[in-house]
């Protein structure tokens, strides 16, 4: 189809251009397989109905190398956080006519790379890595340059960090998370606080132990090394249950424990009820995550929440800006809320 006079054949380009959109919206107007906001889908069928224009369907199938696919590489998805957090993305993304596909590397980091080239081999348009070693407190050289490598051709975001690439991060604020659980568990009267789970190589839970030193010192509370266990546990129920069992060997004068995660939570409170230490009379229990386990919990647990549906969003609203060569912040930020349950009350008298 001509453009008035002129001899140039109206393309894909030239709707986008002058409707003000990407191409790829203009696409996903035509081929009707993507939501696209009311007014953008307006001014470009305006477009389409001015020229009466009709895509090339062979030069539509050589420039459309798209799979509206992005690939989601998680740390562990029997982890209830994963969980939650892969099912937000995977709404997030079929809202925006995306599909995800979710590789798991079990916990394992050797298994990150063979499962990047897995995502490589599929055409994924994206790839977004929950955990891992995106977690790392110092980013690998190797595994560094591997993403850079992949960078090259396909947009990768993480909720970490990787020092040393352009990655784009979407990322909780750890330390506000360690703020709000001090401040709950200050303001019930509490100061003698034990920290329980999780490694100081990894980069949230190193932000939240500095952040706890910080508030302690805040409140002119001593710092007690006896109370905060950094002895290269785990974020797993086990970890949980051995570091209380080994903090309540040496100390029993602490009124409440902060655990790395909900599972970690678990293993405190079996822990405690063994010794028969009543939560939350004689101690009090918080921890992160609030995914399902702290409905399940006896008595039920106070924990912190990510507003999963909003952290899926913005990792899916990255992945498709940078499909689509749209700028976007380098950084975002998912701010945390505490959710208080039964498990945390007023500090008892010792």
């Amino acid at each position: 189809m001509q453009k008035g006079s002129e001899s140039k054949a109206i393309t894909i380009y030239d709707i986008a251009k002058e409707a003000g959109v990407s191409p790829a919206t203009v696409s996903r107007v035509l081929t009707r397989k993507a939501r696209v906001r009311p007014e953008k889908r307006e001014k470009v069928e305006a477009l389409i109905a001015k020229y009466n224009f009709k895509p090339n369907v062979l030069a539509k199938g050589l420039a459309d190398t798209r799979t509206h696919t992005i690939g989601v590489l998680a740390a562990d998805i029997r982890n209830p956080y994963y969980a939650a957090l892969f099912v937000a993305c995977e709404q997030a993304a079929r809202e925006a006519g995306y599909t995800v596909v979710l590789y798991n590397s079990l916990g394992k980091t050797e298994n990150e790379v063979e499962l990047l080239g897995k995502l490589q081999e599929q055409k994924v348009d994206a790839i977004i890595q929950l955990g891992g070693r995106v977690d790392d407190l110092a980013s690998s050289i190797e595994y560094v340059e591997l993403i850079n490598d992949i960078m090259s051709t396909i947009p990768v975001i993480v909720t970490g960090k990787l020092d040393g690439t352009r990655c784009h991060v979407v990322r909780i604020d750890s330390m506000k998370a360690m703020e709000l659980l001090m401040e709950h568990l200050l303001g019930l009267g509490h100061r003698k606080i034990a920290l329980v789970g999780g490694r100081q190589d990894v980069l949230a839970t190193f932000e939240k132990s500095q952040m706890y030193k910080q508030i302690l010192k805040e409140n002119k509370i001593p710092y007690d090394p006896d109370l905060v266990m950094d002895d290269g546990g785990s974020y797993d129920f086990e970890t949980g249950y051995r570091q209380m069992n080994e903090i309540l060997a040496k100390r029993t004068d602490m009124t409440a424990v902060i655990a790395v995660n909900d599972f970690t939570a678990m293993g405190v409170m079996k822990c405690l009820n063994e010794h028969g230490i009543c939560i939350p009379r004689d101690m009090s229990v918080v921890s992160y995550d609030n995914t399902y386990i702290t409905e399940m919990a006896m008595p039920r647990l106070t924990s912190i929440d990510y507003n999963y549906e909003e952290y899926g969003r913005k990792l899916i609203d990255t992945s498709i800006a940078l499909i689509e060569g749209r700028k976007k912040d380098a950084l975002r930020m998912v701010m945390p809320s505490l959710v208080i349950r039964e498990s945390s009350g007023p500090a008892p008298i010792v």
